[in-house]
């Protein structure tokens, strides 16, 4: 039964709306209202608040994660009112070769 359960997914800043079938535990888009970040989708019924958090620190030369508009992002938050969770995004690691 648990395997043919659907679930709908919305996001409560650009209004996309999907459905899920089976365990799905979570749903993730690109999405146009956070210039094109990776975000979360909601289980419907599900209030929440999603948004980006710019990079506060120096980037230097780092390899870091940028929306549409060039600002680097290091995070984005979904706020519930039991709490909140968080994607982060690491700067990526270089590797230099000397031949």
């Amino acid at each position: 039964m648990l395997l043919n359960a659907l679930r709908d997914w919305y996001c409560p800043n650009c209004g996309l709306q999907d459905r899920t079938q089976g365990v799905v535990p979570n749903r993730y888009h690109q999405c146009p209202k956070l210039h094109g970040i990776l975000a979360p989708m909601l289980p419907a019924g599900l209030r929440a608040k999603v948004t980006a958090h710019e990079r506060p620190d120096y980037e230097g030369d780092a390899l870091v994660q940028r929306d549409a508009e060039g600002r680097p992002i290091y995070m984005v938050e979904t706020i519930r009112d039991e709490g909140s969770d968080a994607i982060v995004f690491p700067d990526t690691a270089r590797v230099g070769v000397n031949t």
